[in-house]
This record gives C-alpha cells, structure tokens and sequence, in this order.
C-alpha cells in the first residue's frame, strides 16, 4: 500500500479509475432522475395546452389525484377521478389562460418506483391564484415511468 501511495504512476492510476468509476455512477443516476423529471414535464406540457391526451399518455389508467385544500375554514382532502380531471382540464374555454410554474424538481428514486416534489405557483389570466406543492409518484413499467399517484397542495 505504502508503494502504491508513494508510486505516482499507481497513485494517478488509481485516481483515474475511481474518479471513471464516480462519472459512471453519476451519469447513470442523472440519466435516470431525467427520464423521471421529463414524464412530470410532459403531464405538464399536456396540462397546460389543455390536451388530456398528452397527460394520459404519461399516466396510469387508475392514477389516484388527491387535493389538500388549506384554507382559514380547515384542510380539506379532496379525491378526483381521472377521467373527470381530464375533461375538465380539455374543457376550460379559450379565453381562460393559466399556467403552473413549477419551482423546483425534488426527484428520488428506488428501482422501479420515484417521487417528484414540486412545489409550484398557478396563475389564472396571468393573476396569481394560489401555491402549493405536487407529490408524484411513478411506476417504471416495461422501461416506462408513468404517472400513479398525484397529490397536491393548495393555498392562497
């Protein structure tokens, strides 16, 4: 050991393989942190053109939505079916604009399953109306993450 350290040969050899060995680690877990992030991206790309299509394509058919309504009255715990959500969300007229803006992606995963935390502001007609924060939760199913549970926050 004592020769490894002090022979510079087999010190910048063995630093070049751990500092290999940490690259290779680190992209496969961005790589993976990524496919997760661009599902989340692609439901909201879909959300905010207004196209149930798009979202449904990154999501289960048994997706589970939940709202957290805080407000001064008490929290509320609301459960939607997602296929009222979509239509809801492919019926809101024209004129009506609105946008979540996502402020951070928090994104963990284990295996075949992750969680995305993301906290967010909504803007209706470019007016604030409430924040919050999105929990995600995906299965990796045949090499394809997909939306199963989604429930949010929502607070003026």
């Amino acid at each position: 050991l004592l020769f490894i350290l002090t022979n510079d040969y087999y010190f910048n050899t063995m630093k070049t393989i751990l500092l290999s060995l940490m690259l290779v680690f680190t992209s496969a877990l961005y790589s993976q942190n990524e496919d997760v992030k661009q599902v989340v991206v692609t439901f909201f790309k879909g959300f905010h053109a207004k196209d149930s299509i798009t979202m449904k394509s990154v999501c289960t058919e048994k997706m589970i939505l939940q709202s957290i309504s805080e407000t001064s009255k008490g929290n509320q715990l609301k459960n939607e079916n997602p296929h009222s959500f979509y239509l809801s969300i492919a019926t809101i007229p024209a004129t009506i604009l609105f946008e979540e803006r996502i402020l951070n992606y928090s994104i963990q995963v284990d295996g075949a399953m992750a969680h995305v935390w993301t906290p967010y502001e909504f803007y209706v007609n470019n007016k604030f109306s409430h924040k919050g924060v999105n929990a995600f939760t995906l299965f990796k199913d045949n090499d394809q993450w997909k939306i199963v549970y989604l429930i949010d926050t929502r607070r003026k």
